[in-house]
């Protein structure tokens, strides 16, 4: 998660989990994350990669600099620097799987989109080179490329305006993180000889990024 502050453990140990804090901006909070994890568990088996946001939905010519920053910086080089520490720890296991949470913006672009498409597809650059560089090593790479899926990200990109962000799915049942979830369970579960290379999930109504079908149609008779 892109969360503020230093790595730091916190166990729960009735659900079975360690939950770590770190920002995806803080090139020394990961580093430290990357140590926690060695030091607790030797490895990683798995790594989602699934932290991310848009900010605005101007056009290029009024959007802002301090944007397209923040969101290169999460949804790009916070992955490539996630992914840089925690290499060793999945060449430590016997065997391992990177997954990246990409989006349908990854091959599609929108207008006023310019900031977060450019970092998506970005993404999907970087899956494709690891794709390329871990080949023959028993790493699995998986891109899961979400529509519109009901979360935090509308109102996140809309700075908090909840009327802009409940417009976004006004009319439409949207794919929920569960949804996504389960698609992640899907390509981390396949046998060992099987790469889910890439997974693309709308919910029903959404044909692009931008033709979406507000009200369910029925068929013709």
């Amino acid at each position: 998660m892109n969360l503020p502050g230093k790595a730091s453990i916190s166990s729960s140990p009735d659900a079975g989990a360690t939950p770590l804090q770190l920002d995806l901006r803080e090139p020394a909070a990961i580093e430290a994350f990357g140590e926690a994890l060695r030091v607790r568990f030797g490895r990683v088996d798995v790594l989602v990669n699934n932290a991310g946001l848009a900010l605005g939905l101007e056009p290029l010519g009024r959007s802002l600099d301090d944007d397209w920053v923040q969101m290169l910086e999460t949804n790009v080089l916070g992955v490539a620097r996630v992914t840089r520490a925690l290499l060793p720890l999945l060449r430590a296991a016997p065997r391992a799987h990177i997954v990246n949470i990409g989006s349908t913006a990854g091959f599609e672009a929108y207008a006023g989109g310019g900031g977060y498409t450019s970092s998506k597809h970005a993404l999907r650059a970087i899956t494709q080179t690891l794709r390329l560089e871990l080949n023959g090593e028993p790493i699995r790479i998986t891109e899961v490329a979400p529509g519109m899926v009901a979360t935090e990200f509308s109102l996140t990109r809309f700075k908090g305006d909840e009327g802009k962000a409940d417009a976004v799915y006004a009319g439409v049942t949207p794919l929920s993180a569960d949804d996504v979830a389960g698609c992640v369970g899907f390509a981390v579960s396949r046998p060992p000889h099987v790469n889910v290379d890439f997974l693309v999930v709308r919910p029903i109504a959404q044909a692009t990024a931008y033709q979406v079908a507000r009200k369910q149609r029925k068929p013709p008779p």
